[in-house]
């Protein structure tokens, strides 16, 4: 009986396979993700296809797959295209939390520009490796460990999860807004009157919408409260683990 091929598969990653030459120089594997990160800005990750891709592109879907081989590594590589744009202060800045929320607040505005991107990132299973992300990550534990963390990473998963999660809610929300053809301001006018009646017997819930009605005049503004206040609280819970 021939013995079993103990040969292991290829990690199914764009960063863990050589990348093919390309034989059509007008159609470079860059050209490919910027395109795509512009179909999923407008249309969402369900609309990508690398059918229709090819199509914005007048090329032919073969020509794509000769640059990018499943479109779950064109996913891979738009996420890193786009995580180049997130900022983090250096790590020997003065006032750690400041710097930590300046990260925070430019992964959010980041993740806000391109609605796809929190979702993508919360899907568990596939591990992004892109250097962009991966540059992005080591600068942030740079932070933390200057700050006296002896262990960054969990600093970086509280911070990350957080961010993350809100993102996703937040961009969600204006996904909605934008479907229902009105401004933000207008659609909560609208949808207020319905909120409060449902909390009407639900006191502490109530509490929480006592002063919406004004403050959803600015909803940019109100978003922008709500998102640096709970960060600071992560952050007040982060400290606190340094003073252990």
């Amino acid at each position: 009986m021939a013995a079993k091929s103990t040969k292991q598969s290829p990690i199914p990653s764009v960063w863990a396979r050589p990348q093919r030459e390309p034989d059509q120089p007008t159609l470079s594997r860059a050209t490919i993700v910027r395109e795509a990160i512009a179909m999923l800005d407008a249309e969402g990750v369900e609309a990508l296809s690398m059918r229709k891709l090819a199509t914005r592109l007048n090329a032919g879907a073969a020509s794509l797959y000769r640059h990018v081989a499943t479109k779950d590594e064109l996913m891979e590589l738009a996420v890193d295209e786009v995580a180049a744009e997130i900022h983090v202060p250096p790590a020997d800045s003065p006032d750690w939390r400041a710097a930590v929320s300046e990260a925070a607040h430019s992964f959010r505005t980041t993740a806000l520009r391109h609605p796809w991107l929190s979702s993508v990132l919360g899907q568990a299973g596939l591990a992004y490796l892109g250097p962009n992300l991966m540059s992005y990550s080591e600068r942030l534990a740079a932070l933390f460990a200057a700050a006296g963390f002896p262990d960054p990473s969990g600093a970086i998963d509280a911070v990350l999860s957080y961010v993350i999660g809100m993102s996703t809610t937040e961009g969600a929300w204006l996904i909605t807004v934008a479907r229902s053809g009105e401004t933000e301001a207008d659609f909560i006018a609208r949808l207020l009157p319905a909120a409060q009646q449902a909390v009407a017997d639900h006191e502490h819930l109530a509490q929480g919408y006592a002063g919406v009605e004004t403050a959803a005049a600015d909803p940019v503004a109100l978003r922008d409260g709500k998102f640096a206040a709970a960060l600071e609280i992560v952050l007040d819970g982060l400290a606190l683990r340094l003073e252990k």
